[in-house]
């Protein structure tokens, strides 16, 4: 594995190979902060629920873990990361992975409904954060409408503003700017994921898979923009940055351009597939919920039943002779859902 100390010294930087691109690492501090806080809150909310004797889904760590952070991981330290101060591509492929793929992966694993768990009800950090997702802001920026136009715009805004440009120079704004994708895609993807009610109540599972769909096409639209605009982007930086092994630079914007694209579109498949997996999953919790109620509801009103019944066989000067089998009521002989007062009665009723 090749390390390299400093991405900004293009000119010590040798031809870019698929072993290169996969065998160049260079550390970033602030990146590697970020993935060890996020990964020690995550853990420290999985070994809280063991320790209380609840389970956690493997699958969530993993998907979080490997998918999530090391999305992140290998934006913003590998080749990638190494190169995308001499090619544009590289720093295409950078920025949609924070944008889409990393906050997929963080989603998948849910780490609200963690935290929500993790943390005891009666502390005031709990409720301090039931109340923050609960509030106006963030219902406002999670909202599907809202939030889809913020990934466009930022994106957008990265590419034809002078900000892009300007954080090639500059490390901490090219920091910020990695943090800015990353948020702004998880505004899209977490409440789409999420256990926790952060939608309005219309946005039902149907609903949201719809607003995938959408945000697929919605998503696509910087990539076709970058391929096919005549405007280079920080057309000056990578023009001196230039080697003879290098593509044009109109050839390296439109491979970056295809490359957005292709990634926007094969992230909105397994993304659609895990809101259609939350779906399934919800119908059986509520049916489970309601199977459990109706059993509760019968067996109390099992007792009420018998009682009239076993008057009724009781013989008696005005009942039937003995001998003979007690005729149910009337009540008795009308279907269950007629005579239900539970929720499963009432909604046979409202149908018919």
């Amino acid at each position: 594995m090749t390390t390299l100390a400093s991405p900004v010294a293009a000119s010590a930087l040798p031809e870019l190979t698929a072993g290169r691109l996969l065998g160049s690492w260079r550390p970033d501090p602030y990146a590697l902060v970020l993935i060890l806080v996020l990964a020690g809150l995550y853990a420290w909310g999985v070994v809280r629920l063991v320790r209380r004797g609840e389970r956690w889904p493997v699958a969530r760590v993993v998907t979080f873990a490997g998918l999530g952070l090391g999305s992140i991981a290998v934006a913003t330290m590998s080749g990638l990361a190494v190169y995308d101060h001499e090619l544009f591509w590289p720093a295409a492929v950078q920025n949609i992975v924070l944008d889409l793929v990393a906050p997929l992966g963080l989603a998948l694993g849910d780490p609200l409904s963690l935290a929500l768990r993790a943390l005891p009800q009666e502390r005031p950090a709990a409720r301090r954060l039931r109340a923050a997702v609960s509030g106006r802001l963030v219902r406002f920026l999670t909202f599907p409408l809202v939030s889809t136009v913020l990934v466009l715009s930022s994106e957008l805004a990265i590419y034809f503003t002078p900000y892009f440009p300007t954080a090639l120079r500059h490390g901490p704004l090219h920091e910020l700017m990695y943090l800015q994708l990353l948020v702004t895609g998880s505004l899209f993807v977490l409440p789409m994921l999420t256990r926790e009610e952060l939608l309005p109540s219309w946005c039902s599972h149907p609903v949201r898979a719809l607003l995938v769909l959408v945000d697929g096409l919605v998503d696509a639209v910087p990539g076709v923009v970058v391929m096919t605009s005549g405007t280079m982007i920080a057309g000056g930086w990578y023009a001196s940055q230039h080697r003879p092994w290098d593509p044009s630079p109109q050839q390296d914007q439109m491979i970056g351009g295809g490359l957005m694209l292709t990634i926007a579109e094969l992230v909105g498949l397994p993304f659609l597939i895990a809101v259609f997996a939350e779906w399934v999953r919800e119908e059986r919790r509520r049916t489970r919920v309601l199977d459990a109620r109706l059993d509760r509801e019968l067996a109390v009103a099992a007792p009420t039943a018998a009682a009239p019944a076993a008057d009724v066989a009781t013989p008696a000067a005005t009942g039937p002779a003995a001998g003979e089998a007690a005729v149910p009521q009337p009540e008795l002989m009308r279907p269950w859902w007629e005579t239900d007062r539970g929720e499963v009665g009432e909604r046979f009723r409202r149908g018919r």
